[in-house]
């Protein structure tokens, strides 16, 4: 486990600008040391592993842009239940709180 001291956490708090009671830091030592403990985990398995590249299935796939033809807007209005404007009118289906 890592090891940080009170004073480092009143100092990261401080900095953080954070108000900690004197009660919540023997919890807040514990949990930042697991974090660190894990980071420095990570850490090392990191540097251990080789990154290997193979080709698979995430391939990019380049094709040529074609100039296809498209619908009017107004076109697709005129049949639309319901417009307001140049929108759509949808129902509503989140309600403010």
């Amino acid at each position: 486990m890592t090891n940080i001291s009170h004073k480092e956490i009143l100092a990261i708090a401080h900095n953080s600008q954070l108000d900690i009671l004197e009660s919540e830091l023997d919890v807040l030592t514990h949990h930042i040391a697991d974090v660190l403990t894990y980071a420095q985990r990570v850490k090392d398995i990191a540097a251990t592993t080789e990154i290997t590249h193979c080709n698979s299935k995430n391939n990019n796939v380049f094709r040529c842009d074609v100039v296809a033809s498209t619908v009017d807007a107004e076109s697709l209005l005129q049949r639309a239940p319901e417009r307001e404007g140049s929108f759509f009118v949808v129902p509503v289906i989140l309600e403010h709180s």
